[in-house]
């Protein structure tokens, strides 16, 4: 009886299936999501059924029944997708695949390859010369780019120069954001931590508008290590020692991604270093106690993300003790003496004189991207800095309080659309708006060297690139910005007057505080940047490149109002109310090879700036702490002429050579006198030997030669209250040449399981040549750092 029922519920199954319907059809494309255009190849499976689509995307599938089916659609480079249809409902279905998505999957470990800008001049260093400089400052990492240099104070305080411009004329993005921390100052060092960045790019000019208008020196762009879109968990720990400072550094991150998008990232930096030393003696007060670290995470789809990210940076530095001058006779006498006046036994403690900066960072960034159009990217960030400058004052209770504090608070909101959906142009445009806010506390017993003061930004841009073919694409674009500064500060009656600001600025007063002004300036500043440039391909791997870029900087902070004794500087600083905007006409051309076997580069351009600002030495001024040099502010029509060029031949599989050189003259155009601070010429070669089979073996001998700066403005007249006579304050004349050599060698080994070990040797400075360099502020006191060995071990996991 039981076989029977079984044998009749057999018949009922097998003649449903067979009297099914069977003859259904589903067709369609398969469509890239982001541009639209149709995939050939891409791959349909289902059951044990795999089916291509055709040179038009197309695809047809016949004998369906009427039910519901899994199709996996795949192509190469994308995400593949699973989706239920049910064909008795549905004849006719598109597929869109992510084509792109590999943007997402790639992790891009030895830097991004991809150009900020189509037609200016730009350079990328990788994370191989991050981890080089791991215990160093950003500032050193860029010198290793072409026509980079640096503004030091001492060795632990470097601001970046380009094409010799810095300051406020650099901007820097620090992953996504623009820094605000107060890099107006000589000695304000950038608030990053190198060891966050997975590439750095350095665009020479102002053509990468949507960064900013300003950038009349460049755009530096610190970017991270991107987060792969599957499931994953690496990271690296980077470990240094030195032995000139007898300190070191430790850094490590750690990553983790999921298929499904979401990832998160922890990074950590903490530096200690004593005092260091130049060739015959130590340099007292030079240590540094660096700490930070990051968070970041999120959720990244090809279609939409949002992410947080956060960082922490905190930097104590000391400033060497010998710079720190009581009068014009300290000066002078320091200059001539060819020594520190102050030189102590080795120690890691940092006194006064020394700079204590803190720096918070928060982003909440959110992007969608939208079929056969583009991508939307608004952001939200948030900066808070606080600046602490610590002087020798008269008594211990006033050591204890710093001479300057400064706390500035900056909110900033951006949003921008890229229009990218064609392949043969793309649009870029967007929106930036920025409130912030600066606190000078009084409790410093010190004249404020800034005032309180609000400042408002808002700017519009538009930037496209078009390929007219194969060979050739040009690039254009137009940026306005809108800055008002609405300040509050106090100016000595006298001042106010010897600066004939009382024939110009009274209706500035708002208050009579005795022998001060209480005054309200308010300037509104109207700025247009463009740019426009061309790219050209042609022969054997050659590239020519060619950009005009218009840039306007309204001035900054420092150069308006500073008006006294910058402590850590030692010197008074005086600006000007009545300082203009600078406008910019920049001209550059990079003309290239790249091969193999044979890659090099020429790089001339031309920068001509109305109205620039800048800073020099113009006299002596009697305070209550003694006599200290005075340097203004002004402004005046300025030329710089430059070239950049590199080259590299590999003369044999295992043996390489590169060569870099860099040139620029920096010219007051009114008066025909040269410009202060501009860098002098420098040629750097190095031979490379690498070895993939022994153990990835690379080694580098790298000579690096400046030349001296003949070209520098005039000495000043003093009057030398030891002498009671005017006297000359050799305080502009260049110290001479040096040529430096420097050695590198690495290795990499396996290390538990699947990870790897490198490690890396690095002297700096092999002869422990005696020097002085031009663009270091404390180059009157003391020489340069000596001989330094570096042990550096990375570990990747």
């Amino acid at each position: 009886m039981k076989r029977n029922a079984l044998y009749i519920v057999f018949f009922l199954v097998v003649n449903s299936v067979f009297a099914q319907d069977c003859t259904k059809t589903l067709s369609g494309r398969v469509i890239d999501f982001h541009d639209g255009v149709s995939l050939e190849g891409a791959t349909i499976t289902f059951n044990s059924t795999t089916i291509k689509t055709d040179s038009n995307g197309m695809y047809k599938i016949s004998g369906l029944c009427a039910t519901s089916y899994a199709f996996t659609i795949s192509h190469e480079d994308c995400n593949s997708q699973v989706v239920t249809i049910d064909v008795n409902e549905v004849s006719n279905k598109d597929f869109y695949l992510e084509h792109h998505l590999n943007e997402l999957l790639e992790v891009k470990v030895s830097g991004n390859n991809r150009t900020k800008t189509s037609s200016s001049q730009e350079e990328t260093i990788n994370k191989n010369v991050i981890e080089r400089y791991s215990s160093a400052a950003l500032g050193d990492a860029l010198r290793e780019i072409t026509g980079v240099s640096s503004l030091n104070t001492g060795s632990t305080i470097v601001k970046p120069i380009i094409q010799g411009l810095s300051g406020s004329r650099v901007l820097i993005m620090n992953n996504g954001v623009r820094m605000q921390d107060m890099e107006w100052g000589d000695e304000h060092a950038p608030n990053v931590d190198i060891n966050t960045a997975g590439s750095v790019t350095v665009v020479k000019g102002a053509a990468a508008l949507r960064y900013g208008g300003d950038a009349i020196g460049g755009v530096i762009v610190m970017e991270p290590n991107k987060v792969p879109a599957k499931d994953t968990l690496f990271g690296k720990t980077v470990v240094t020692g030195a032995s000139n400072g007898r300190g070191g550094t430790i850094s490590s991150e750690i990553i983790k991604g999921y298929e499904s998008g979401w990832f998160w990232k922890a990074q950590g930096t903490l530096k200690r270093f004593g005092d260091v030393e130049a060739p015959d003696y130590i340099l007292s007060n030079t240590g540094i106690f660096e700490r930070g670290g990051s968070l970041s995470f999120g959720n990244n789809k090809f279609t939409q993300g949002w992410d947080v990210y956060y960082s922490y940076y905190q930097n104590e530095i000391g400033v060497l003790a010998a710079s720190h001058i009581g009068n014009a006779d300290d000066l002078i006498e320091s200059i001539n003496s060819g020594e520190p006046s102050v030189i102590e036994n080795f120690t890691y403690t940092i006194d006064n004189p020394k700079q204590d900066v803190t720096h918070h960072l928060g982003r909440l960034r959110y992007f969608k991207r939208f079929e056969k159009l583009g991508k939307w990217t608004t952001q939200y960030d948030f900066q808070h800095n606080q600046r602490f400058e610590f002087d020798i004052r008269q008594t211990e209770e006033l050591r204890k309080i710093p001479s300057l504090d400064l706390e500035l608070t900056t909110h900033t909101l951006t949003s921008d659309f890229v229009l990218d959906a064609k392949f043969d142009y793309n649009l870029d445009f967007g929106i930036v708006m920025r409130y912030q806010d600066n606190f000078a506390d009084p409790s410093t017993r010190a004249r404020r060297l800034i005032p309180d003061y609000d400042k408002y930004d808002a700017g519009l841009f538009i930037s496209g690139k078009y390929d007219i073919n194969d060979n050739v694409t040009i690039d254009a674009g137009v940026r306005y910005d809108y800055n008002q500064i609405d300040a509050k500060k106090f100016y000595i009656k006298t001042r106010w007057e010897e600066r004939g600001y009382d024939q110009e600025f009274n209706d500035l007063i708002i208050a009579d505080e005795g022998t001060q002004w209480l005054t309200n300036p308010k300037f509104d500043y109207h700025s247009i940047s463009a740019t426009t440039g061309f790219n050209y391909v042609f022969g054997d791997s050659y590239e020519l490149r060619g950009n005009y870029a218009l840039a306007q900087r309204a001035p900054n902070p420092s150069e308006l109002f500073s008006d006294g004794l910058h402590h850590s500087a030692s010197r008074i600083e005086l600006g000007d109310l009545r300082i203009d905007q600078e406008t910019s006409h920049k001209f550059s051309f990079s003309f290239q090879r790249n091969n193999e076997n044979l890659s090099w580069e020429i790089a001339p351009y031309a920068n001509f700036i109305n109205d620039y600002i800048l800073l020099e030495p113009t006299d002596v001024e009697l305070s209550i702490r003694g006599a200290f040099p005075v340097w203004e502010y002004r402004q005046t029509n300025a030329r710089l002429l430059g070239i950049d060029a590199k080259l590299t031949k590999q003369w044999l599989p295992s043996w390489q050579t590169n060569h870099r050189f860099s040139l620029v003259k920096g010219k007051d155009t009114e008066t025909e006198i040269p410009l202060i601070n501009i860098p002098a010429a420098n040629l750097s070669n190095s031979i490379v030997f690498q070895k993939e089979d022994w153990m990835s073996l690379v080694m580098s001998l790298e000579s690096d030669y400046t030349f001296r700066q003949n070209e520098f403005p005039d000495n000043i007249i003093v009057f030398s209250p030891q002498e009671q006579e005017d006297v000359l304050l050799d305080i502009n004349t260049p110290p001479g040449d040096y040529h430096l050599l420097h050695m590198n060698a690495d290795i990499t080994a396996p290390f538990f399981k699947d990870n790897e070990l490198n490690i890396g040797i690095t002297i700096n400075n092999i002869t422990n040549k005696k020097y002085r360099n031009y663009l270091n502020r404390q180059r009157y006191f003391a020489d340069e750092v000596g001989r330094n060995f570096l042990l550096r071990l990375t570990f990747n996991y």
